[in-house]
Parts: C-alpha cells; structure tokens; sequence
C-alpha cells in the first residue's frame, strides 16, 4: 500500500516525533510506501487568503469558496497545495497526526485541510438532485482509500469518556472523522488515542510502540467505522436529515450518524469504535526527550 502521514507537530523530539519513526519503519518492513507530510517542517502556511489565487483579479472580492473552484479548475492552484493534492490521490492510506491542543487539532492542520481540501476535488462535485445531495459522507473524490487518525492527549483516558468532564473522545473527533475524512469518501478507520502523554519513559513508551506497530499492521483489514452513507437511502433529500425509525433507541447527535445494525461481528455485537492506549506514568521528567511538547492542560 501508498501511505500519506500528514504529520502536525513543531517538535521532532517530541512523543509525538517518536512515534512518527515507529510508524514509518513499520510500515516500510511491511513493504509499504510511505510519504510525510511534516507540515511545520515544511513551514506550511495555514491561512486561507488573496495568494492561494494568484489569477483572482486585484479588482475583484474575494470569495474563498468560489476562489478555490475556479482556481482548481483552471490548475491555478498554488504548488504547495498542487503537491499535497497530488499525494492525497497517490496515497491508499491518509494519517493524521497530531496531539490533541484545546479539543482540536494544531491550527498548521487545519489550514492543510482548509487549502488542499480545494473545491471541486475535496467537495461540490457529483449532481445535486431529488436522489443525490452530492458526492460526499461515503462518495466522493477519495472513495476507496482508508484514512485514519493518530492522537495524543494529555488527559486521563475516563477524562475523555462517556461521562467524562472532556466529553467523550469519539464525540470529539466527530469533525474531523466524519466531517474531514468521511465528507470526500474516505472510508474512516477507529483511530489510535494516546492519553496522559505529558511523562513518559521508556518502559512506558514500549506498549504505546508496540500498539500503533499494530494498528500499522492492520491498516488493510480494521474495520471502518460504520458511518451513514448519504446517498444510501438513510436520509431525506434534501433536507438531508435521518429518517424516522432508523436510530437505535435513545440514540441523538452524532450517534444518529452510527449505522451499528451492520456493524456487528460474529457474536452480533457492534465492533467497538475506538483503539486507545491508556498511559499512567508518574515520578520526574525523563531524560530521553520524549516529552510531549506544548500539550495545554486540557488536552
């Protein structure tokens, strides 16, 4: 497999840095070919504005929307963003990785998302009609590669739980999961969740290793999570809302958007969506390096 990191943090020293190698050479002994995108590294310009278009007239206002199709269509689009589309159509597999600052990801990727996720490539294409709303959340440009998130976080694991003070984990990374990734077709693997990263030692580092080691391994073969296809049949058009009757009991929000009904393995229970890795470290900083940099205390 082709595997795209998309990888967004300022220190390469950092835990986050640590398992970007662990990544990377796992999947090179697999046999796998693998690009970074080191978006500080790269000094990735984040923002959106009047020099991503360079053929926007000086006279004429700027509408990013309508900026990016028309600069997209013509090929006018910058050579940064020209770049990464062209891994992106490359890749078989996306990874996201990032540490978890103020319950979203580093500003560097969202703007990686906000200029490559152009239009007409990453949304408004397909026919808007009475039986499709678009080819997007399960269609798309991207239909047919995988994509997946690699997260830390300087929380307790129940911190980010069903009742937890944080709200729960899944809840957020709804956005970026369905609303980045599943939005231009990319079927969404659970991601892999690092909590209580601030200390970490050696033998503490060894299991979290070992775990991304394997999610690496089963890139192939993990189970999507099960979101609902848009032009599937789930949903009113065009008003795009669930249809009655459809929702597990008691189910509301972002669980709406769950189809768990055919999700089930073999023992007819729903496949847990999450795959993280809960780190309990104490005593004194270590001196290896691998201190996670710039995590803020609600992460």
């Amino acid at each position: 497999m082709k595997v795209l990191i998309v990888f967004a943090h300022p220190e390469p020293r950092s835990l986050n840095g640590a398992l970007l190698d662990v990544a990377i050479r796992e999947l090179k002994r697999l046999g796998h070919d693998v690009q970074v995108s080191d978006l500080y590294a790269q000094r990735w310009k984040s923002e959106v504005d009047r020099a991503d278009f360079p053929s926007l007239a000086h006279a004429e206002r700027l509408q990013p929307a309508a900026a990016s199709k028309q600069a997209f269509e013509a090929g006018t689009l910058t050579g940064d963003v020209k770049a990464e589309i062209t891994k992106l159509l490359w890749a078989d597999v996306l990874i996201l990785q990032f540490p978890l600052w103020w319950f979203s990801m580093p500003a560097i990727l969202k703007g990686w998302v906000d200029r490559v996720f152009a239009y007409g490539f990453a949304y408004g294409v397909g026919e808007h009609s009475d039986k499709r709303w678009g080819d997007r959340y399960g269609d798309g440009t991207l239909k047919g590669k995988r994509a997946m998130l690699v997260v830390t976080a300087g929380g307790w694991e129940e911190h980010y739980s069903d009742r937890g003070v944080n709200g729960p984990i899944d809840d957020l990374l709804f956005p970026i999961n369905h609303g980045i990734l599943y939005y231009p077709g990319y079927d969404v693997l659970p991601p892999f969740v690092v909590y209580r990263v601030d200390r970490l030692d050696d033998p503490g580092f060894g299991p979290v290793a070992e775990g991304l080691r394997e999610r690496m391994r089963s890139l192939a073969t993990t189970t999507p999570i099960p979101y609902r296809r848009q032009n599937g049949g789930d949903y009113l058009i065009p008003s795009m809302q669930l249809r009655a009757g459809l929702e597990e009991p008691g189910a509301s929000g972002f669980a709406l958007h769950l189809d768990r009904a055919g999700d089930c393995g073999h023992d007819g229970k729903p496949h847990r969506l999450g795959s993280s890795m809960v780190i309990r470290i104490d005593g004194d900083l270590p001196p290896n390096g691998l201190l996670e940099v710039g995590n803020n205390p609600l992460a």
